[in-house]
C-alpha cells in the first residue's frame, strides 16, 4: 500500500527535529523559567536605577551607620548584625525547598509536608525581621519622601537629596522583594494543602514542588543582590 503521508507532515522523533522539546521540558516549569527571566529584568532594572543614583551622588548614607540596630535589642553598634540573620533565615528556607523538592522526587508525602512546613516558616521569619527593620527606620525618621533631621543626616555621611533618594528606593525595593517573599509564602502554604491533601500522590508526581522551588530559589538569589546593593556598597 501506498504511502499517504507527506514527508513534511510526518511526526519527527529526533531530538532536534522539533517533534518535541528539545530538552524534554515540562511545558509549566518552562513558563516559570519565562516568569522569572521577565520579573529578573524588573529587579535589574530597579538595581541599575539604584546604582546610578548611589554613584552619581557625592555622598551617600553610610549602610554601616544606618543599619547597625537590631530593633528591639539595640539601637546602634551591631552593624549589619541584624541583616545578616534575616538572609542566613531566607538562605535556609532555600536550603528546606531543595530538601521539599528532593522528597518530591521520591514521593515521600510526609517529608514534603514537613520540609514544606519549615520553609513557610522561614518566609514569615524573615518578612517579620524585615517589618521589624522597616519599623525602625520610620521610627528613625526614614521613609518613603522622608529623612531623618538635618543633622542626623550628615551624620550619616549624606546630605538631604542622596539621603531622600536611598529612602525611596531602599522601600521600593526592598518592599517590592517583600511582596515576592509574600506571595511565595502563599503559594507554598496552598501548595502544603495540596500535598496534605493527596493531590500529588494521585497525579504520581511531585513536579509542582519544583515549579514553586524556582520561584522560591529566585528571590532568595534576588535578596543577595539587595543585600549588596543596600547593605554593603
Amino acid at each position: 500500500m501506498m504511502n499517504t503521508v507527506a514527508k513534511l507532515d510526518e511526526v519527527k522523533t529526533t531530538p532536534w527535529s522539533g517533534g518535541r522539546s528539545p530538552f524534554s521540558v515540562e511545558y509549566g516549569k518552562l513558563m516559570m523559567w519565562f516568569f522569572l527571566l521577565s520579573d529578573a529584568f524588573t529587579f535589574s532594572a530597579f538595581l541599575i536605577y539604584y546604582g546610578a543614583q548611589r554613584f552619581s551622588k557625592l555622598t551617600w548614607p553610610d549602610p554601616d551607620i544606618v543599619f547597625q540596630s537590631i530593633p528591639g535589642i539595640a539601637d546602634h553598634g551591631y552593624p549589619l548584625v541584624f541583616v545578616g540573620i534575616m538572609t542566613f533565615i531566607l538562605i535556609m528556607s532555600s536550603v528546606t525547598m531543595v530538601l521539599a523538592v528532593e522528597a518530591g522526587h521520591r514521593k515521600a508525602k510526609k517529608e514534603v509536608i514537613w520540609w514544606m512546613v519549615a520553609t513557610i516558616v522561614g518566609g514569615f521569619m524573615f518578612l517579620g525581621c524585615q517589618a521589624l527593620e522597616w519599623t525602625h527606620l520610620h521610627h528613625e525618621g526614614f521613609w518613603w519622601g522622608t529623612i531623618p533631621d538635618a543633622e542626623t543626616v550628615k551624620s550619616l555621611g549624606a546630605d538631604g537629596v542622596s539621603a531622600q533618594q536611598f529612602s525611596n528606593l531602599f522601600f521600593t525595593i526592598t518592599g517590592f522583594h517583600g511582596f515576592h517573599v509574600f506571595s511565595g509564602v502563599v503559594i507554598n502554604i496552598i501548595i502544603l494543602f495540596m500535598t496534605m491533601a493527596g493531590v500529588f500522590e494521585r497525579r504520581g508526581h511531585y513536579l509542582m514542588i519544583e515549579k514553586v522551588g524556582l520561584y522560591w530559589h529566585f528571590v532568595d538569589l534576588v535578596w543577595v543582590f539587595v543585600f549588596t546593593f543596600f547593605y554593603l556598597v
